[in-house]
Order: structure tokens, then sequence, then C-alpha cells
């Protein structure tokens, strides 16, 4: 696991450090291609350059972030901001299902919208896969 990525994990509180260590060991196993890196404060995982997953935390608890999540047509996801990122939020590790995750994660891999590049098309998005 990245270095900051560790670092991130262990100074969350002990409610949600056990919820960042589980998605984290899940993202990297079924990311393993993956780069892992802190990205605007939180650890995100890129294919290509292209983020594709990540987590943050908010006063609410841990918010897991697929760039390209509403495309994944999954009643788990609430779809976040005006582009194409969906959410699930987490305040005990219990509520994560790892079956979902994985589930999401392979979409995350084979579903993507061109995040590298959104700055250069002025905002529009493209679809990688």
């Amino acid at each position: 696991m990245n270095k900051d990525t560790l670092a991130f994990n262990n100074a969350q509180s002990e409610t949600e450090k056990p919820i960042c260590q589980l998605l984290a060991l899940t993202i990297n196993a079924a990311l393993s291609e993956a780069e892992n890196k802190i990205w605007h404060a939180h650890p995100v995982w890129f294919l290509d350059g292209n983020p594709v997953v990540g987590y943050s935390k908010l006063k609410s608890g841990i918010r897991l972030l697929f760039w390209s999540g509403q495309t994944f047509e999954e009643a788990g996801l609430k779809n976040e901001g005006k582009f194409k990122a969906a959410e699930i939020r987490y305040t005990s590790v219990n509520q994560v299902n790892t079956s979902d995750l994985k589930r999401w994660l392979k979409k995350a891999r084979d579903i993507q919208w061109d995040y590298k590049n959104i700055v250069k098309r002025k905002g529009q998005l493209e679809r990688l896969k």
C-alpha cells in the first residue's frame, strides 16, 4: 500500500480507520495495476492517469467515490456532482459490503470517463471504455 495512503488511514479515528483499511486493501487487490496516491488530500487510484476511485473523510463518515459511478447503474451508489461521479458513505466498517465493492471496482475498470483531460476539453467528458 502507498505509504501516504497508509498514513492517511492511520490518522483516522478508531471508527474510521478500519473502514479506510478495508477499502484500501480491497481496492488494491481488485485494481492491482492502478497507481495509488494522495490527490487533493485523500487516497485516489488511477488507471492510465485517469482517476477511478478514492475515499475521503467527511464529518458524516468516510465517502467512497467512483469518478464514473453514475454510469455503473448501481442502486447502492448516489450521484455526486454535475459530472459522472457516484458515492456511498460509511460510518462503520460493518456497512462495507465487500461483494458490492468488488463488483463496483470491476465496473470502475471497465467503465471510464476521461477525467484526465477534462480541463483540456473545457469541462466536457468523453467515454473511454
